[in-house]
């Protein structure tokens, strides 16, 4: 959005007195319609974000462009989203900044896309593979929305990541595995990431984080993997009424990092308990 106000082409997020939030895109002479009357897109036009619009019954809106978790969670889907919560953690501890070569695989809806292509901020390079084209159709679509156009940074592969030429995955600085069975994929990794680049695994369930964990471990090529969770709980706060609200964005997925060694791995940091290894893992 322009320093003047919203523009022709601008995504707008309309929010109600009860939180209730609706979203669209500005276009010249077009009408919004509500449950409670309808709003014309041209009276919105030039005001700048925080405005209060009203619908023509009196209904009343407070207009802003939509922040990232806003868009991401509202999107149209095809894969199940990397939620905000966890793209957040893959920036922050995955260390990605502008100027980076980052594989990403899938890309799903185009959730975590977004999030990366905001974070290079026009400088490096993002490989998404998608094997389904129904998927990249809608994560292509979504990026597009987001950004107003597709990010020059951004090349979006209709493949599988197995399918993938070495040269392509060459001298990557992040791996983003985000796949039913990525523990198949960590030697092609291996062979990607840069010495001291980040592989980052994104699971569902504690038996995929156990068979990730080991295969980093087995592979010898990257440091002992970092695996944690983060659930997140909004809070209630009127007056001296302070607690926790009743429903929480609790599971959602496990996080795994590690970083690609130079050479051999260092010896495990702690042994395992007795009984740690069933016989079918330690073959």
């Amino acid at each position: 959005m322009k320093a003047s106000g919203f523009a022709e082409g601008d995504r707008i997020r309309l929010e109600d007195e009860k939180g209730r939030m609706v979203s669209f895109t500005l276009k010249p002479g077009a009408t919004f319609h509500t449950h409670k009357g309808w709003i014309l897109h041209d009276d919105l036009i030039g005001k700048p974000e925080g405005s209060i619009i009203e619908t023509n019954s009196g209904m009343k809106y407070q207009a802003f462009t939509p922040l990232y978790p806003d868009f991401a969670l509202g999107m149209p889907r095809g894969a199940t989203i990397i939620y905000p919560k966890d793209a957040a953690l893959i920036i922050g501890y995955g260390d990605i900044r502008s100027g980076q070569k980052i594989i990403e695989a899938g890309a799903g809806s185009g959730a975590l896309s977004i999030a990366l292509l905001k974070t290079l901020a026009g400088s490096g390079e993002l490989l998404s593979f998608e094997g389904r084209d129904e998927f990249a159709d809608i994560a292509e679509r979504n990026v597009e929305t987001f950004f107003g156009e597709v990010p020059s940074t951004w090349k979006l592969m209709r493949m599988r990541l197995e399918d993938a030429s070495s040269d392509d995955l060459a001298g990557s600085d992040r791996f983003v595995l985000d796949m039913l069975s990525p523990w198949d994929h960590i030697d092609q990794a291996a062979q990607a990431l840069r010495p001291g680049g980040v592989l980052i695994v994104y699971v569902a369930t504690t038996t995929q984080l156990s068979r990730v964990a080991e295969a980093i471990k087995n592979d010898g090529r990257f440091t002992e993997p970092e695996s944690f969770e983060t659930l997140l709980r909004n809070w209630h706060h009127e007056g001296l009424a302070v607690r926790p609200v009743h429903s929480m964005n609790a599971h959602t997925g496990f996080l795994t990092f590690a970083r690609r060694n130079a050479g051999s791995q260092l010896a495990r940091r702690r042994r395992p308990a007795k009984g740690a290894y069933s016989e079918e893992l330690e073959a």
